[in-house]
């Protein structure tokens, strides 16, 4: 619990308006720890998706905005800056004596087909940081093998609200299996699992595939234009049992009634580490199949199938749908949170981030 003894610590939070950083903080705000916001550019700069570059990984930011701040505390944001930019940071950080803090959340960039730049980024981050923290132990031993550094593990905090997380789920007659391509990220390959799912709820009472498209893969306009994929995804509305939706991103609203709607959501990723999305489903009491690569079956329960990067087991994914439909069948509900859990984890997380910002600063 923070003491009015306790001084406040001020964080350069790279970014601070994202939900997760957002709920690392105490949710009754007993918290020692001031988060600066993040800087908005005033040129109109963005990267695709909506979000600027942080301004705080700027030359020179550090140097302006020393007196303003403890730590540095940096989660992602930094691929919209080259691996120099980071050295300047990192240097600048030394000069002001400013312990940076590092959470690996992705030890590989799901944006990134080549994973080079990530890793030459990393590689600065780590060797400079005075803390590393990463959400789950598979992940702290990625790490160390990678880097001889040890992580602190700490868990994602939740990601909806608590009512989102209190309200009870509506009864659905349908076991719906949601693929939701997004704007077909790098590391997203959903066309290699559609043909098995969609024999697989074919052979299923009550099942139905959903597929979700963003809009702007079909606009020459997008950094994402992809038409001959989204063709692709069209043709799959001709089956009895899939649907096909192209639509703009959601609102948050949208996303979570969209979720909660699902039974089951399956993550086509070939490679990754942890996923808010995953989150959000716990949230909600829809159920996850995820892939083996990375470390999502650590970070909540869910189901796994073999996919990477070299090689996908159509077996693995139908035996995973499978056995959740047996278990919807069953009135089996699938694992979810309850919001006294994600405070007590939400309250864990504000003390034990505000015990390293000392330490480090310490």
């Amino acid at each position: 619990m923070f003491s009015a003894k306790e001084s406040v610590l001020r964080v350069a939070s790279v970014p601070a308006s994202h939900v997760y950083v957002r709920h690392l903080s105490h949710p009754g705000g007993l918290d020692p720890v001031v988060r600066l916001n993040d800087p908005v550019p005033t040129d109109g700069r963005k990267v695709p998706g909506g979000w600027w570059p942080p301004l705080m990984l700027e030359r020179g930011w550090v140097g302006a905005h020393r007196d303003e701040f403890e730590v540095f505390h940096l989660h992602f944001g930094f691929d919209a800056v080259t691996a120099d930019d980071l050295v300047d940071v990192v240097e600048q950080l030394r000069k002001y004596d400013k312990p940076l803090i590092y959470t690996v959340h992705d030890l590989r960039n799901p944006h990134h087909p080549d994973p080079s730049a990530h890793r030459r980024q990393q590689d600065i981050l780590v060797s400079a940081a005075h803390t590393l923290i990463t959400l789950t132990e598979g992940a702290a031993r990625a790490v160390h093998r990678r880097w001889g550094r040890p992580a602190h593990v700490l868990p994602h905090p939740h990601v909806l609200a608590s009512p989102w997380i209190a309200r009870d789920r509506a009864p659905s007659s349908e076991f719906v299996v949601g693929v939701h391509v997004k704007s077909l990220r790098a590391n997203m390959d959903p066309l290699a699992i559609l043909d098995t799912l969609t024999q697989t709820v074919s052979e299923l009472p009550k099942a139905f595939l959903q597929i979700d498209v963003h809009d702007e893969i079909f606009d020459p306009d997008s950094h994402w234009f992809a038409p001959e994929t989204g063709r692709a995804f069209l043709d799959y509305g001709g089956h009895d049992r899939a649907r096909v939706k192209v639509h703009p991103y959601f609102t948050d609203t949208q996303l979570w009634d969209y979720l909660a709607s699902l039974t089951v959501s399956v993550l086509p990723y070939r490679f990754g580490s942890h996923s808010g999305w995953l989150e959000a489903c716990h949230d909600l009491g829809t159920g996850v199949i995820a892939p083996g690569c990375g470390f999502y079956g650590e970070q909540r329960p869910c189901e796994l199938f073999d996919l990477d990067e070299d090689r996908f087991d159509p077996e693995s994914l139908r035996r995973a749908v499978t056995a959740m439909h047996r278990r919807w069948s069953a009135g089996v509900p699938a694992p979810r949170a309850s919001w006294a859990a994600r405070r007590r984890e939400r309250v864990d997380l504000s003390l034990s981030h505000s015990q390293l910002y000392r330490e480090a600063v310490a």
